[in-house]
């Protein structure tokens, strides 16, 4: 019997190259834009894609306070959130959220996506929100992601 072995190369730290995406989200839905963002923050949209090493590429998310969000969910949608003491869990919904912080929408939801791990505490830190349009990273020519 003739087995071919395939062997799977990972690719190292040395060899990933990081690249600079853009994403506006204005107008765009909060769950599809987020799975691409987490998509890209893991680097799984490269064929060089290492699931035990961090292969991603930087994420610029502007214009965040103009997102939407289907039916009923900015009055609906909670967000909870505990101190460790008795009595000290908070409530919030969606839409005071996002007046009081409106970066918090896309990074809770994008890092719910992400690894429960130190990696994935590595790849939540290239992901940059802002609620206007102006961002301090225009030095590293970022591409417009559509």
């Amino acid at each position: 019997m003739n087995q071919l072995s395939y062997k799977t190369r990972y690719v190292s730290k040395k060899e990933h190259q990081k690249s600079w995406y853009i994403v506006d989200a204005a107008g765009q839905t909060l769950g599809r834009m987020s799975t691409q963002i987490a998509s890209i923050l893991r680097g799984k949209h490269k064929p060089t894609y290492t699931p035990h090493d961090d292969a991603g590429d930087y994420v610029i998310v502007i214009n965040s306070d103009k997102l939407h969000l289907s039916g009923n969910k900015w009055s609906q949608k909670v967000y909870h959130r505990y101190s460790g003491y008795p009595g000290g869990q908070k409530t919030i919904n969606a839409k005071d959220l996002n007046i009081k912080h409106p970066t918090a929408l896309i990074e809770t939801a994008v890092k719910g996506m992400l690894p429960k791990c130190p990696l994935g505490r590595q790849m939540s830190g290239k992901l940059f929100v802002y609620a206007g349009a102006e961002h301090p990273h225009s030095a590293q020519k970022p591409v417009e992601l559509k």
